[in-house]
């Protein structure tokens, strides 16, 4: 159930097709050539995961100047995420990974423990995706405040590298 996968700067990036908020499959390979951001969070409409979107929703621009597209991937399913973007105004896409297929792969698909009960869920986890699809930065288990900082930090360093 859990997943043994671990990632490295230089690996390449587990290829995914998954739905998005309005049903169509969106694939990493869609975004060749360009830099992504992706982010696994544990669940829509929870304080800690709206303020990460909209965090991100916020610095769209910034972002998207520095060359990246934001994707966001948890459990929940296509109507959930159709809510979730809608109520807080997001302009990226939001992926289902109902079966944690994708989680498991990036290896973010952990036991967590919460009030003393242990389970399975996302560790807050963050890739930037490089123009040929390796790992360029990961964020492991994100603390939210500040973590859009930390992302388009890491973009901007690999402008100048």
């Amino acid at each position: 159930m859990t997943s043994n996968a671990s990632l490295s700067i230089g690996d390449q990036a587990p290829a995914f097709a998954l739905r998005d908020a309005s049903g169509q499959i969106v694939k990493l390979a869609d975004f060749a050539g360009r830099r992504v951001v992706l982010y696994f969070y544990p669940r829509d409409n929870t304080p800690g995961c709206a303020k990460e979107a909209c965090a991100f929703n916020a610095a769209l621009g910034k972002l998207a100047a520095l060359g990246a597209q934001v994707i966001g991937i948890s459990p929940d399913d296509v109507a959930s995420h159709g809510k979730f973007a809608a109520k807080l105004g997001l302009a990226f896409p939001l992926l289902s990974d109902p079966d944690h297929a994708v989680a498991e792969r990036y290896g973010v698909w952990q036991e967590k423990k919460n009030y003393g009960k242990t389970y399975f869920g996302i560790v807050r986890s963050t890739f930037i995706i490089d123009e040929q699809g390796r790992i360029a930065r990961i964020f492991p288990k994100v603390k939210v405040d500040g973590h859009e900082a930390q992302v388009l930090q890491a973009l901007a360093e690999m402008n100048r590298a």
